[in-house]
Order: C-alpha cells, then structure tokens, then sequence
C-alpha cells in the first residue's frame, strides 16, 4: 500500500534536510535550514581562524562557533544515548537544563565553557548547529514547528 501523498510529502522533506549541500567552504558553503525548515542559513568552515571555527552566517549577521564542536557534540549525544532537546536561545537568555544550548555554553563540556566565539553572538548554538550536524551524518534531528530534539548516530 502507498504511503498517503502528506506522509511522502513530509519524509521528501526530511531526506532533503539531510543532505549537505554545499562542501562547507567559504566558497562552496553548507546550505542548512534550521529545525522546523522555517529559515536558510550558510555555514563553512574557517581553517585560518585562531581557533578553526564554524562560520555561520545567518542573513546579515555572522556567528562563530569553535570547529571542535562537531566532534565534541557528537561525542556528547552518543554518550546521552537518547533524544535530548535543542533549547536555542540567544547569549544573553538563560539556556533550558539538559538541552543541546545548555550543553554548548558549560563550564562541563570538553571546551569549559562557551563553543560560540563572537561576544555577544555566542548563543544559539541549539539551533544553527543540529541541522549541521544531521547534514553531516552524525545525528537524527526532529523538524517540527518547536520544541525539536536530538541524537547520536
């Protein structure tokens, strides 16, 4: 039996989530939505940043975050072993406990503290780095309209 037109429409989309587009260089980006599939953004990776970094440029405005986050993160969500939240928030909000944002500006994750390296753009590193991560096969991401979560594959 096939699957109902909305139900094939929606796992299209996912797929096409998954898939980097893009090398992840300044001059080849990765071409990323974030979660909900709401808003586009580009990410590469710096090599000559002190220390390489993720750039993320969002329309306007650009984010950094330390390169090491990929492994890091990684690391983190196989050893969580099961979903956890993403609780984006700007630097300058408290982030939810136990989310991917909480996890990404503590002083207990492998970097002792922030992965973001522009003061004052530190922050949403819960929304703009799973949907990197799931490009790049290292974990599943949920897409609906809030509250998604995050594993390790």
């Amino acid at each position: 039996m096939p699957l109902p037109r909305t139900v094939a429409r929606n796992l299209t989309q996912r797929e096409e989530r998954a898939v980097a587009k893009g090398s992840g260089t300044k001059a080849d980006p990765w071409m990323l939505k974030t979660p909900p599939g709401t808003s586009e953004y580009m990410m590469w990776i710096d090599e000559a940043s002190d220390p390489p970094a993720i750039v993320c440029q969002v329309g306007g405005t650009q984010l950094k975050y330390d390169k090491r986050a990929i492994d890091d993160l990684h690391a983190m969500l196989k050893a969580h072993g099961g979903w956890m939240d993403l609780g984006g928030a700007d630097e300058q909000k408290e982030a939810a406990a136990g989310t991917v944002e909480a996890w990404g500006r503590s002083a207990d994750n492998p970097v002792g503290g922030w992965y973001g390296l522009k003061k004052g753009l530190r922050g949403r590193f819960g929304v703009y780095m799973p949907p990197l991560m799931e490009a790049l096969g290292l974990a599943e991401l949920t897409h609906e309209s809030k509250n998604n979560r995050m594993r390790g594959k």
